[in-house]
């Protein structure tokens, strides 16, 4: 009697191969995604911290007197400033509060002020108002600047 045949399966050779590479390429695709997202996941908190220092410098600036109250322009450090246009031209290599005390873990961001006059709103006479310029640097990430204005009204 001759026994029949019996069908075996698995998988060929080929079929191996080609299944790694198939997993492969599936897994650096998954692999790149996840490098893409943890390289950006700071990105939200640098944008963050760097609008709230500038908001923090314009709330400082925009509650300083429009002219100079004791009649002495460009008083020495910040602590000293008395009035919008004593902010032009500061530059804070990291970020510091009103007193000059470093804030610790924002040391590497630069915050740089400009003062201008302005004719930006209607009906104010230009010498009546003034830009106030606050740009934050976190580099490469970061180069936000953010303006208001402040009137002698």
């Amino acid at each position: 009697m001759m026994r029949s045949a019996r069908h075996q399966s698995g998988m060929t050779l080929i079929e191996v191969v080609i299944s790694i590479v198939v997993i492969a390429i599936a897994v650096s695709s998954v692999l790149g995604v996840l490098s893409s997202t943890v390289g950006r996941s700071a990105d939200a908190m640098v944008i963050s911290q760097g609008v709230s220092i500038a908001t923090a410098y314009i709330e400082e600036i925009a509650l300083k007197d429009f002219t100079d109250p004791d009649g002495i322009d460009g008083e020495v450090g910040r602590i000293n400033f008395d009035d919008v246009d004593d902010y032009d031209g500061l530059v804070d290599n990291g970020a510091f509060d009103q007193f000059g005390n470093p804030i610790a873990s924002l040391g590497a961001y630069t915050v740089s002020v400009a003062v201008n006059s302005s004719t930006a709103l209607p009906g104010v006479a230009g010498s009546d108002v003034l830009r106030v310029d606050v740009r934050v640097q976190f580099a490469p990430y970061l180069d936000y600047t953010l303006s208001s204005y402040r009137t002698r009204l």
